[in-house]
């Protein structure tokens, strides 16, 4: 059963999913395309952006997703997007070696569901052109801010907020103890806040 009852969380998604309701694809898709689009868009820096769209990038992240759903296992709230997390650096890794080898193109790019994909999952486009554009707009707004922060702030809000690693994990990914870690994520937030207040 769905962990608090509801069809809409990720794990009640994730169940429905796997009766093959597409429309729960959908949801789960806008449900979690901001976050990994904020995360890809650091992930492939200033050089790989120049050949391969952020959109792009979450297109490919979640037809591999739907491709190896059946191997995913939900564990805990974050863990889906610790997933989509672990495939966008594969995904990412992949493109950077294209890119070294002289590779214009980022191998074909198809959609969720395409003739090579005909059973993929294929999120329908149920925003309004409004909708669309304030989501943009929220993009730009979060990666402003992100920008604006120094780097360890910015990588230890990453790791925590959008890839839902646990302190552990970013502790040793920083070569820090977790209560330093603790200590400089307290600190982005602060910073993410007081420059959130000031932008109102």
């Amino acid at each position: 059963m769905v962990p608090n009852g509801s069809p809409t969380t990720t794990f009640g998604l994730l169940e429905r999913i796997r009766r093959g309701d597409q429309d729960a694809f959908s949801i789960l898709f806008e449900k979690y395309r901001t976050r990994l689009a904020v995360l890809i868009h650091y992930k492939l820096g200033d050089r790989l952006r120049v050949d391969a769209g952020v959109e792009d990038v979450v297109q490919e992240v979640f037809l591999a997703a739907s491709r190896d759903l059946n191997a995913f296992v939900y564990r805990q709230p974050g863990s889906f997007m610790s997933w989509l997390a672990r495939i966008a650096e594969n995904t990412v890794r992949d493109l950077a070696r294209y890119q070294d080898r002289k590779k214009r193109d980022f191998g074909e790019r198809v959609s969720l569901a395409s003739p090579s994909n005909p059973l993929g999952f294929e999120p329908r486009v149920s925003q309004t052109p409004s909708r669309v554009l304030a989501v943009r707009e929220e993009l730009q707004r979060v990666l402003e801010r992100l920008d604006d922060l120094p780097d360890d702030y910015r990588r230890v809000v990453l790791m925590a907020r959008i890839e839902c690693l646990p302190t552990a994990d970013i502790a040793v990914r920083l070569g820090k103890t977790r209560e330093a870690v603790a200590v400089l994520l307290y600190r982005a937030i602060q910073s993410l806040k007081k420059a959130g207040s000031e932008t109102k």
